[in-house]
């Protein structure tokens, strides 16, 4: 229709209208009809039994633990804090064990003991017997440790361990180890010892008597 009122020349009209769409719908390239609703897919019979083992084992677990959670919660922060202080205390204990001196404790072979043994290794001395007269001295020095720290030493102990114990203050490490340098060199070098071996590992002896073991 024109700005007039007048129909516009071949203008369609609801007849027509109404017979294109019904020529439309009556085309079968176009589908106008719902699709069917899709099939649900069936759960496998293994999976639905699977799942009710699971509830069985796991529903009464997950529903008691849900009830104690606030148990279970105060209980999980003090493991944690235990664990915590654990792994403090296996960190800072060997620091600690360096720095604390333990306190020494004195000790000295009696001076009866003392004599008599420097007394019977003199006499092998006298008779040119050096090496006898330091190995000796290096045995009985290994009773007294023995005898004054019962778990220091064990018949399997090398003198280079003994001389290497702990529980022996420096001074008494220093001397044990002149003796039993000398002893080694008699026994390893296949040769005895002179006077002058002899005198370094009766010094030593003196110096060991006299020094302190720690407790």
């Amino acid at each position: 229709m024109s700005a007039s009122g007048a129909p516009i020349a071949n203008s369609p009209t609801a007849a027509d209208v109404a017979r294109d769409w019904e020529a439309v719908r009556a085309t079968a390239d176009i589908q106008f009809a719902p699709l069917p609703p899709m099939p649900v897919p069936q759960t496998p019979a293994w999976i639905e039994w699977l799942q009710e083992m699971v509830e069985k084992v796991f529903g009464p677990l997950a529903r008691y633990l849900i009830a104690a959670w606030p148990i279970l919660e105060k209980v999980m922060i003090a493991l944690a804090v235990v664990l915590v202080l654990f792994l403090l205390w296996r960190l800072l204990v060997p620091l600690l064990g360096r720095r604390r001196k333990p306190e020494a404790e004195a000790w000295t072979p009696s001076r009866e003991e003392a004599l008599a043994l420097l007394e019977d290794a003199d006499r092998l001395a006298a008779q040119g017997r050096y090496g006898e007269a330091a190995h000796l001295l290096l045995l009985r020095s290994v009773g007294q440790i023995r005898a004054a720290r019962p778990n220091s030493v064990i018949p399997a102990s090398t003198a280079r361990e003994i001389a290497g114990l702990p529980q022996l203050p420096p001074p008494a490490r220093s001397a044990f180890a002149v003796i039993a340098g000398v002893v080694e060199r008699c026994l390893f070098a296949l040769r005895d010892l002179d006077a002058g071996d002899w005198q370094v590992a009766r010094a030593a002896y003196a110096d060991f008597a006299l020094a302190e073991l720690r407790a």
